[in-house]
């Protein structure tokens, strides 16, 4: 064989692998923007719910005005449009929804003080159906933040981090819980403070 048919087979090697490494990148960052709105259709019913929550309170607990009113600034905040392109955006709008989240576990935490029959039923029933969609967001988080993985590990490891960098792919951020999510909520403190 002569030089020119080794460098031929040396250069469409090199082809054949770049081009796979592009459309792994590609098909991960993919994955995770899926990933991102499969979050997105879960967090929408979650902003769906809370009007008629919102509703329920506003009824029965009036001194519970700033809870209420701060709920609704953070759906509104939360309903914006999110740049599936921007890193940046998807996590102001990820530690969004964890403020939205941490407010309706207050919200519930006070109902809980409420003696008024109706309003407890009504508000057992949102609660439930809160929970249920809760569990959804928590799969979806789990699917996204797998796929936001693997498109970081493809962005961050040599030699797939190279042809992420030249195709502009960035790494996304991870949807986490923030340590006040974490902590339990208790009514006694809220109703006092």
């Amino acid at each position: 064989m002569d030089s020119t048919w080794i460098l031929l087979i040396v250069v469409g090697v090199v082809v054949v692998v770049g081009y796979s490494l592009y459309v792994s990148v590609i098909q991960k960052r993919n994955r995770a923007r899926n990933a991102f709105s499969t979050i997105d259709v879960q967090l929408k019913k979650r902003h769906d719910l809370i009007p008629n929550v919102l509703k329920i309170a506003k009824e029965t607990m009036k001194q519970e005005m700033s809870l209420i009113e701060e709920v609704t600034r953070l759906r509104t905040a939360t309903e914006l449009p999110t740049d599936t392109d921007n890193p940046d955006a998807i996590k102001g709008r990820l530690e969004a929804e964890s403020g939205l989240a941490q407010s309706m576990r207050q919200l519930f935490a006070v109902a809980e003080n409420y003696p008024e029959p109706r309003f407890v039923e009504a508000m057992k029933n949102a609660q439930e159906t809160y929970q249920e969609v809760e569990g959804h967001i928590s799969a979806a988080r789990r699917f996204y933040n797998s796929a936001v993985e693997d498109l970081q590990n493809a962005v961050e490891i040599w030699p797939s981090s190279t042809i992420a960098a030249f195709a502009g792919v960035k790494a996304m951020p991870f949807f986490e819980i923030d340590e006040a999510e974490r902590e339990p909520v208790y009514a006694g403190d809220i109703l006092s403070g």
